[in-house]
């Protein structure tokens, strides 16, 4: 192996452990952890020499090891929250196809009392809004996870056994308060516990894991639509619980944000859960503790907003945090409106339109229309941290208003009807939902907490939510009469809107890959934050082209 030159050169790991305190002051506190001074100095540029030394010197947990394990392990307790979502959206959808559901409580798959139905998850979600907001900043993120998880399984207890039509519906509300608390906690946690250079990765997988609860809700549904008996119905949704209990039994066994932990006083602590979840000797005094002290310190308040539960001013006091929040807007209105509703729902209505009566065949395209969305979503988490989020947002967005274009001509009376024809339309449907869990679904809870400061964070994703939830509620009651109502044209309305997307994304989001989540201030401050973004971002890849070529001449 050829000796490093000087400008790349990587200083021995016994040395490097104290890099930081080389080259800034240093100041001693009464619970030993050694914490970097000067970090609010330090450029964009600076910060990421720092990341690049302190990975260096500390390259993380080791593979194989029971400190790697215990990580394993965190993260899929957390990523339950993320199947909670999608497990309801695909089990109303398939048990809304079955005979037995609709004759239990008198209905049709696109009456307006479905509409109901779903709407009243979207009444949860808008509930969820303040206890969302405050509760994981007053009582932590765990315990957000844990009450909602709570309510989400009383809510599924109250559906799977329902005997009347309002015993449903009641259900169905706290299922989606209690969904939305838990993953509104689920997405500050994982954002504030992972790594600054996987961070993007984690987010990705912990949307996708949208789909998990999707093939979960999907598959099950196929053999129980079979039955003859109100099991069919009631199974799957019972059934709906099991993530959310996975998540409650053994969330409180997790370490607490150290990001919460800091901002309420508890320094020490927050410090040993970073050496533990970042460090590879377990160490506090390590670099990679150290810096990120350092920006806990320069940019988390101690008296900020987040203490104070009912004051949503700071995410519009400032223009910063105002287009903060419009990142946080664009993937609320979008990741409601491009579509996806329209098929997650009503996948069966759509189906029968297209000629597809059978509901047993229903059941099983709902089936492969998951599979083929979860390929997408982990295709695009793979590549968040390589593409961007901005391109793969754009790819996402210009995607799903291609495929509203083409399913509409396709399913339109217009022409000659062919079963080649219809198929042809159904595959455009598939792949509508592939393009959006390609380019939207990662993106769902990475850029929303990405884009929002620490104090701000939990107020913004629960606001966020609440947009998200305003516009679902016009999706479900909307839906099905428009689908009575224009049937094909359907597919148009969200045309147009899935067009808007993209003009607003492009004129307005910013890059955000490669960037920790306090250097994203720089970005916002800047006079024009998407210009900014575009100049930090061509830094970000000149560095790493120069790192991997330097690895690559030094035979790493």
């Amino acid at each position: 192996m050829s000796n490093p030159t000087h400008a790349d050169e990587i200083h021995p790991i016994e040395d490097d452990k104290h890099v930081l305190a080389e080259h800034h002051d240093v100041n001693e506190i009464d619970n030993n952890i050694v914490k970097p001074g000067g970090v609010a100095a330090m450029t964009a540029e600076d910060r990421h020499t720092a990341l690049k030394l302190a990975r260096a010197a500390d390259p993380g947990i080791p593979m194989g090891s029971w400190r790697m394990a215990q990580w394993v392990f965190t993260v899929m307790v957390v990523l339950m929250c993320g199947g909670d979502a999608g497990f309801d959206g695909t089990v109303m959808g398939a048990v809304n196809s079955m005979k037995q559901w609709q004759g239990y409580f008198g209905l049709s798959s696109a009456s307006g009392s479905t509409g109901i139905v779903f709407g009243m998850y979207s009444v949860g979600q808008t509930l969820a809004f303040f206890p969302a907001a405050y509760l994981p900043d007053k009582i932590g993120r765990r315990w957000g996870m844990t009450i909602g998880n709570l309510t989400l399984i009383f809510g599924a207890l109250l559906t799977s056994q329902a005997h009347n039509f309002q015993m449903f519906i009641w259900g169905r509300m706290f299922t989606g308060l209690g969904c939305t608390l838990a993953a509104s906690s689920a997405k500050s946690y994982m954002s504030e516990i992972t790594p600054p250079h996987s961070r993007g990765r984690y987010m990705g997988l912990l949307n996708s894991f949208y789909y998990v609860g999707q093939l979960m809700a999907s598959g099950v549904s196929i053999p129980l639509g079979r039955k003859a008996s109100n099991w069919s119905w009631r199974a799957p949704l019972l059934l709906q619980a099991a993530p959310a209990f996975i998540n409650f039994a053994f969330v409180m066994f997790l370490p607490e944000s150290p990001r919460w932990l800091f901002i309420n006083g508890r320094d020490e602590q927050a410090g040993r859960v970073l050496a533990k979840l970042h460090s590879r000797d377990n160490d506090v005094n390590s670099p990679m503790v150290l810096l990120q002290l350092g920006e806990f310190e320069e940019n988390l308040v101690a008296g900020g907003a987040d203490k104070r539960w009912w004051d949503f001013r700071a995410l519009f006091r400032t223009r910063a945090n105002r287009y903060r929040f419009g990142m946080c807007a664009i993937i609320a209105i979008w990741g409601a409106w491009a579509g996806n509703a329209l098929i997650s729902y009503f996948l069966p209505v759509l189906l029968e339109q297209a000629g597809i009566t059978s509901p047993d065949r229903q059941r099983v395209l709902n089936f492969a229309n998951s599979l083929t969305s979860f390929g997408g979503a982990l295709a695009g988490t793979a590549l968040t941290d390589y593409m961007g989020r901005r391109p793969l947002l754009l790819s996402g967005i210009t995607s799903c208003m291609v495929g509203m274009a083409l399913a509409a001509g396709l399913l339109s009376p217009a022409g000659a009807q062919t079963a080649t024809r219809a198929n042809a339309g159904i595959t455009f449907i598939f792949l509508f939902m592939v393009g959006y869990s390609f380019g939207i679904t990662p993106l769902q809870g990475l850029y929303v907490a990405e884009n929002l400061s620490m104090e701000n964070r939990a107020k913004g994703i629960a606001l966020q939510t609440w947009l998200g939830a305003a516009c679902n509620l016009i999706n479900t009651f909307a839906i099905p009469s428009a689908l009575k109502a224009l049937r094909w044209k359907t597919y148009l309305i969200f045309f147009a809107v899935d067009f808007v997307g993209v003009v607003v994304i492009y004129l307005f989001a910013v890059e955000t890959k490669r960037l920790s989540l306090e250097d994203l201030d720089h970005i916002f401050e800047a006079k024009n934050p998407k210009k900014e973004s575009f100049a930090l971002a061509k830094a970000a890849n000149e560095r790493y082209k120069r790192e991997k070529e330097a690895e690559r001449l030094n035979g790493l």
